[in-house]
């Protein structure tokens, strides 16, 4: 924490504050996440201290918390309760995408098929972002080409009436199942233009779609693929 407060960005901290309700009480030192991100590495793994920072009331700590936890040493139950508090901020992105550390845990195969078919929104979108990280793993031989192309068919039949965060997870798992090899790329492509962009807000502001296509034929991938 004095680590964290040594770094503390004052107009980081008034653009959380102008956050008001959807910081639910949470405070924070204003750092972003890249620096962030620097300042875990200093810190290194320790999945004792990890949840210590879970438990503050801090973001930023809590941030941290996530990211310096160790893969191998996580469990079911505490991803299960982690899961229930990240609707704030970037908890859910640091959680379960971009280079998270609960994708490395030995259920996350588990959690993905479990929290994509949840009646739970968090659960939903946090799966979806699990999914995108795993469909990098070629190591793992549960993730066959018949398991991603039932999720990419999941996506496409849902995505539609799906909530608005989750639209975005599905539409960024939809990208990663895409590159994983020729056969995936031509069934994910044939989903996005079905889906069309992915429309989504960040509030009351419309953002820029999500162009799932765009990601799909670019010709990086079409030269990596061989297509």
């Amino acid at each position: 924490m004095a680590l964290l407060k040594a770094h503390c960005n004052d107009r980081g901290v008034k653009n959380w504050d102008k956050l008001g309700a959807e910081t639910q009480g949470l405070k924070s030192f204003g750092i972003g996440l890249t620096q962030l991100r620097k300042l875990a590495k200093q810190v290194g793994r320790d999945h004792k201290l990890a949840p210590e920072l879970w438990k503050t009331d801090n973001h930023d700590a809590r941030i941290v918390g996530l990211l310096i936890d160790e893969p191998k040493k996580l469990t079911r139950e505490q991803a299960e309760e982690q899961v229930e508090g990240v609707d704030i901020g970037s908890l859910s992105h640091v959680f379960s995408s971009c280079g998270a550390t609960l994708p490395k845990a030995p259920f996350a195969f588990d959690l993905v098929r479990d929290w994509i078919k949840s009646n739970h929104e968090l659960r939903r979108r946090c799966g979806y972002g699990l999914l995108y990280e795993l469909s990098k793993d070629r190591r793992n031989k549960e993730l066959t080409d018949e398991f991603f192309l039932g999720c990419i068919k999941r996506i496409r039949d849902a995505i539609e009436t799906e909530e608005n965060w989750v639209k975005v997870s599905m539409g960024g798992a939809l990208i990663g199942i895409g590159k994983r090899n020729k056969l995936l790329n031509e069934a994910a492509i044939k989903a996005a233009r079905e889906i069309g962009p992915v429309n989504y807000s960040d509030g009351d502001t419309s953002c820029e779609p999500l162009d799932v296509l765009k990601h799909l034929t670019s010709d990086y991938l079409k030269k990596k693929l061989g297509t």
